[in-house]
């Protein structure tokens, strides 16, 4: 199986390029990571696309730093309307992210996503896109609420998975848990384990 993995830094990078796979740096956001996952995939046959990083949890995931994520889908979370106090979706706006078909921005994933999690002792279940990181509690326990069961956030994900979407190419977003979703305190963020969580998951991947 040839994988593709995308990811927003180098510095996640560089704790990569001796897998087995080809390791491709975007840039952050949804944008970056749609542009760079589609180049890839326009020049060399890849059976899987990844996007890899580091996240945050959401309020009742369960997840703590240290801890990794799969993706049993990946949901592009803030593409749609504010309407007063509420959040109108694409499918309420009667909007698609595709020219000629309905589609609201919430990807299916690899089919082997949850046998995955479990070989790697991993949470499986949603992961949002945001272009904005979430700071405030108020803000990641409303994201909680209308997506049940979410798991983390990240930048990257959606766009990966829009174009291994129009590639035909399955998709998967794994990310290690860096801090909790909400307010920024820097001093509670654990990067070396969450990147440690993220070599973990690949590898566990990688080795199937």
């Amino acid at each position: 199986m040839r994988v593709l993995i995308v990811v927003a830094t180098a510095g996640e990078a560089a704790r990569l390029t001796d897998l087995p796979a080809r390791v491709v740096v975007s840039g952050v956001g949804p944008v970056a990571a749609a542009l760079a996952t589609a180049r890839a995939l326009a020049s060399e046959r890849f059976d899987l696309a990844v996007s890899a990083g580091i996240g945050g949890a959401y309020p009742g995931s369960g997840l703590r730093p240290g801890d990794l994520a799969v993706s049993g889908r990946i949901v592009q979370a803030d593409l749609g309307a504010q309407d007063g106090e509420g959040f109108l979706g694409l499918e309420a706006l009667g909007l698609s992210i595709l020219p000629d078909a309905p589609h609201a921005g919430d990807f299916g994933v690899w089919s082997d996503a949850a046998a995955l999690a479990a070989r790697v002792g991993a949470r499986c279940g949603p992961l949002l896109t945001l272009s904005t990181v979430t700071g405030t509690s108020a803000q990641a326990q409303a994201l909680a609420a209308r997506f049940p069961g979410a798991l983390t956030e990240g930048m990257e994900g959606a766009g990966v998975a829009h174009a291994a979407l129009l590639a035909g190419v399955p998709a998967l977003e794994l990310r290690g848990v860096s801090n909790p979703v909400g307010p920024r305190d820097r001093a509670g963020w654990r990067i070396p384990e969450a990147l440690a969580a993220t070599r973990r998951g690949l590898e566990g991947l990688l080795e199937l």
